[in-house]
């Protein structure tokens, strides 16, 4: 099965005291695809993410410059679209802005428009570019930046060639599950995610626990980013499935096997 393109935003904020936390959805039990489990917001590449990409009224970015960071010949700004979108999507958190001005949600009616605006994407009765177009806004795709990249390794049920991004969570947003694919929805600390994955009481996939483990040493979210943004030639991390003694065993690059 060849992987289908995905991409995933960590959207970041500063812990009191020192640390981050990253905003974290639990997926729906009733899912065949890791139900249960607490992921990052994140989806499938969509076509018309390449049409919102293509126009410069909508997307503050260049796909020249976009591809080169993904190491793609062309067509790697729909990945930050698709970043974006399924954002808004599953969080209800939309990474944009209008006249210049980072789109905030601290007013009443603005923040009920948009509710209204991600339930009628959700349903299919709007499009992302539609809404996109009717409010005047543009994607802020300078704080979005590239953090790693995972491949779902050959033999699972569905795979998935997954861009991994880190952004700053805008400020007068606040994100919420969707009560459909997703039922709960935490801000936590990396480091406590992680204790309670090992504690049995918070599941995490592979991908998910290693880019956890990779945002645990920032202290803040300027130098997450900061960081981020000195990343070149990032590689592609295909782990591999091995049946061993009747057990699965997933292997990462590097190790014996």
């Amino acid at each position: 099965m060849e992987p289908r393109e995905a991409a995933t935003v960590m959207l970041l904020r500063n812990r009191n005291g020192s640390g981050v936390e990253v905003f974290m959805l639990r997926r729906n039990l009733a899912l065949d695809f890791v139900g249960g489990a607490y992921v990052f917001p994140g989806g499938a590449v969509d076509p018309h993410d390449g049409t919102v990409a293509g126009d410069a009224s909508l997307f503050a970015g260049s796909d020249v410059a976009c591809s080169q960071v993904l190491g793609l010949p062309n067509l790697g700004s729909r990945f930050w679209v698709a970043a974006i979108r399924e954002c808004f999507e599953e969080a209800g958190i939309l990474i944009a802005s209008r006249n210049g001005s980072v789109l905030s949600f601290d007013d009443a009616e603005e923040r009920v428009l948009f509710d209204g605006y991600r339930r009628a994407l959700n349903s299919k009765e709007t499009s992302f570019e539609a809404i996109l177009r009717a409010e005047g806004l543009r994607l802020e795709v300078e704080g979005v930046v590239y953090f790693a990249h995972w491949i779902t390794p050959e033999g699972a049920p569905r795979r998935y060639d997954t861009r991994f991004f880190v952004a700053a969570a805008p400020e007068h947003q606040v994100g919420l599950h969707d009560n459909g694919e997703t039922v709960a929805n935490v801000w936590i600390a990396p480091g406590d995610a992680l204790e309670r994955y090992r504690a049995g009481d918070f599941d995490l996939i592979l991908p998910t626990i290693k880019n956890l483990e990779a945002l645990d040493r920032y202290p803040d979210v300027a130098s997450a980013l900061a960081d981020a943004r000195t990343f070149r030639d990032l590689p592609a991390i295909a782990p591999r499935m091995l049946m061993e003694d009747g057990e699965l065993r997933v292997l990462l690059p590097g190790e014996e096997g």
